[in-house]
Protein backbone atom coordinates (compact mmCIF):
# COMPACT_ATOMS: atom_id res chain seq x y z
CA UNK A 1 0.00 0.00 0.00
CA UNK A 2 2.92 2.47 0.94
CA UNK A 3 3.99 1.71 -2.70
CA UNK A 4 1.03 2.60 -4.58
CA UNK A 5 0.78 5.87 -2.14
CA UNK A 6 4.56 7.07 -2.92
CA UNK A 7 4.27 5.98 -6.58
CA UNK A 8 1.31 8.78 -7.07
CA UNK A 9 3.01 11.01 -5.20
CA UNK A 10 5.95 10.52 -7.19
CA UNK A 11 3.69 11.18 -10.52
CA UNK A 12 2.10 14.57 -9.15
CA UNK A 13 5.57 15.62 -7.93
CA UNK A 14 6.74 14.77 -12.05
CA UNK A 15 4.03 17.16 -12.53
CA UNK A 16 4.46 19.99 -10.43
CA UNK A 17 7.82 19.40 -11.75
CA UNK A 18 6.91 20.10 -15.02
CA UNK A 19 5.14 23.65 -13.83
CA UNK A 20 8.60 24.21 -12.15
CA UNK A 21 9.87 24.28 -15.74
CA UNK A 22 7.49 25.84 -17.75
CA UNK A 23 7.71 28.54 -14.62
CA UNK A 24 11.49 29.12 -15.44
CA UNK A 25 10.43 29.13 -19.76
CA UNK A 26 8.47 31.93 -18.79
CA UNK A 27 11.00 33.93 -16.50
CA UNK A 28 13.46 33.45 -19.60
CA UNK A 29 11.24 34.59 -21.88
CA UNK A 30 9.51 37.52 -20.37
CA UNK A 31 13.45 38.58 -18.96
CA UNK A 32 14.73 38.41 -22.84
CA UNK A 33 11.56 40.45 -24.26
CA UNK A 34 12.03 43.15 -21.13
CA UNK A 35 15.60 43.69 -21.70
CA UNK A 36 14.83 43.50 -25.91
CA UNK A 37 12.05 45.92 -26.03
CA UNK A 38 13.96 48.31 -23.22
CA UNK A 39 16.92 49.10 -26.47
CA UNK A 40 13.74 50.17 -27.91
CA UNK A 41 12.15 52.34 -24.47
CA UNK A 42 9.24 50.09 -23.80
CA UNK A 43 10.27 47.82 -21.03
CA UNK A 44 7.06 45.05 -19.81
CA UNK A 45 5.62 46.80 -16.58
CA UNK A 46 6.02 44.79 -13.58
CA UNK A 47 8.25 42.23 -14.67
CA UNK A 48 10.48 42.42 -11.36
CA UNK A 49 7.02 41.82 -9.72
CA UNK A 50 6.33 38.61 -12.06
CA UNK A 51 10.01 37.46 -11.94
CA UNK A 52 9.63 37.58 -8.13
CA UNK A 53 6.37 35.42 -7.97
CA UNK A 54 7.12 32.96 -10.59
CA UNK A 55 10.35 32.38 -8.57
CA UNK A 56 8.31 31.53 -5.89
CA UNK A 57 6.87 29.64 -7.76
CA UNK A 58 9.41 27.74 -9.35
CA UNK A 59 11.02 26.49 -6.34
CA UNK A 60 7.49 25.54 -4.64
CA UNK A 61 6.71 22.87 -7.42
CA UNK A 62 10.00 21.60 -8.07
CA UNK A 63 10.85 21.30 -3.79
CA UNK A 64 9.10 17.61 -4.16
CA UNK A 65 10.71 15.76 -6.66
CA UNK A 66 14.19 16.95 -5.91
CA UNK A 67 13.51 15.15 -3.01
CA UNK A 68 11.89 12.61 -4.87
CA UNK A 69 15.40 12.41 -6.98
CA UNK A 70 17.45 12.65 -3.78
CA UNK A 71 18.50 15.82 -4.99
CA UNK A 72 18.86 17.93 -2.11
CA UNK A 73 22.08 18.42 -0.37
CA UNK A 74 23.38 16.39 2.49
CA UNK A 75 26.43 15.88 4.89
CA UNK A 76 26.26 11.77 5.29
CA UNK A 77 29.71 12.02 7.21
CA UNK A 78 28.65 10.72 10.32
CA UNK A 79 25.28 8.72 9.06
CA UNK A 80 27.01 6.53 6.22
CA UNK A 81 29.67 5.47 9.23
CA UNK A 82 26.25 3.81 11.37
CA UNK A 83 25.06 0.45 10.81
CA UNK A 84 22.81 -0.35 8.64
CA UNK A 85 19.78 -0.29 10.78
CA UNK A 86 20.99 2.93 12.99
CA UNK A 87 21.50 4.65 9.58
CA UNK A 88 18.03 3.86 8.40
CA UNK A 89 16.75 4.87 11.80
CA UNK A 90 18.43 8.35 11.86
CA UNK A 91 16.96 9.03 8.17
CA UNK A 92 13.74 8.38 9.08
CA UNK A 93 13.69 10.74 11.98
CA UNK A 94 15.32 13.10 9.65
CA UNK A 95 12.58 12.91 7.10
CA UNK A 96 9.86 12.76 9.57
CA UNK A 97 11.00 16.22 11.02
CA UNK A 98 11.17 17.61 7.80
CA UNK A 99 7.41 16.01 6.94
CA UNK A 100 6.50 18.00 10.35
CA UNK A 101 8.61 21.25 9.40
CA UNK A 102 7.14 21.49 5.67
CA UNK A 103 3.24 20.50 6.77
CA UNK A 104 3.50 23.33 9.15
CA UNK A 105 4.75 25.85 6.46
CA UNK A 106 2.13 24.35 4.53
CA UNK A 107 -0.30 24.76 6.54
CA UNK A 108 0.55 28.32 7.43
CA UNK A 109 1.06 29.78 4.23
CA UNK A 110 -2.40 27.73 3.17
CA UNK A 111 -3.90 29.82 6.08
CA UNK A 112 -1.97 33.46 5.16
CA UNK A 113 -3.19 32.52 1.53
CA UNK A 114 -7.03 32.45 2.38
CA UNK A 115 -6.64 35.86 4.30
CA UNK A 116 -5.05 37.53 1.30
CA UNK A 117 -7.75 36.30 -0.89
CA UNK A 118 -10.39 37.44 1.52
CA UNK A 119 -8.60 41.22 1.83
CA UNK A 120 -7.71 41.01 -1.87
CA UNK A 121 -4.42 41.90 -1.91
CA UNK A 122 -2.34 43.18 -4.84
CA UNK A 123 0.49 43.38 -6.46
CA UNK A 124 1.77 47.42 -6.38
CA UNK A 125 2.82 46.99 -10.22
CA UNK A 126 0.30 45.14 -11.85
CA UNK A 127 -2.10 44.44 -9.52
CA UNK A 128 -2.05 40.81 -9.72
CA UNK A 129 -3.66 38.96 -7.11
CA UNK A 130 -1.04 37.96 -4.41
CA UNK A 131 -2.54 34.66 -2.89
CA UNK A 132 -2.24 32.32 -6.05
CA UNK A 133 1.35 31.97 -5.60
CA UNK A 134 1.67 32.17 -1.62
CA UNK A 135 -1.00 28.97 -2.60
CA UNK A 136 1.65 27.49 -4.52
CA UNK A 137 4.19 27.83 -1.53
CA UNK A 138 1.48 26.07 0.20
CA UNK A 139 0.73 23.03 -2.68
CA UNK A 140 4.48 22.65 -2.52
CA UNK A 141 5.28 22.42 1.04
CA UNK A 142 2.60 20.09 1.27
CA UNK A 143 3.91 17.57 -1.36
CA UNK A 144 6.99 17.66 -0.28
CA UNK A 145 5.83 16.85 3.22
CA UNK A 146 3.88 14.00 1.66
CA UNK A 147 7.45 13.02 0.28
CA UNK A 148 8.87 13.39 2.92
CA UNK A 149 6.74 11.15 5.17
CA UNK A 150 6.69 8.32 3.00
CA UNK A 151 10.21 8.67 3.04
CA UNK A 152 10.29 8.35 6.92
CA UNK A 153 7.84 5.61 6.89
CA UNK A 154 10.41 3.42 4.51
CA UNK A 155 13.23 4.23 5.99
CA UNK A 156 11.44 3.15 9.36
CA UNK A 157 10.37 -0.11 7.85
CA UNK A 158 13.72 -0.91 6.66
CA UNK A 159 15.24 0.15 10.19
CA UNK A 160 13.31 -2.30 11.80
CA UNK A 161 14.59 -5.25 9.66
CA UNK A 162 17.14 -7.39 11.02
Amino acid sequence: MLRTIAKRIHQVSAGLNGVSAAAIAFIMLLTCADVLLRLFGKPIPGTYELVGYFGAVIVAAAMAWTSVERGHISVEMLVDRLPRRARHVVEALGAGAGAVLFGLLAWQCRSYAAELMESGEVSPTLGVATWPFVGCIALGSALLALVLLVDALRDFRKGLQP
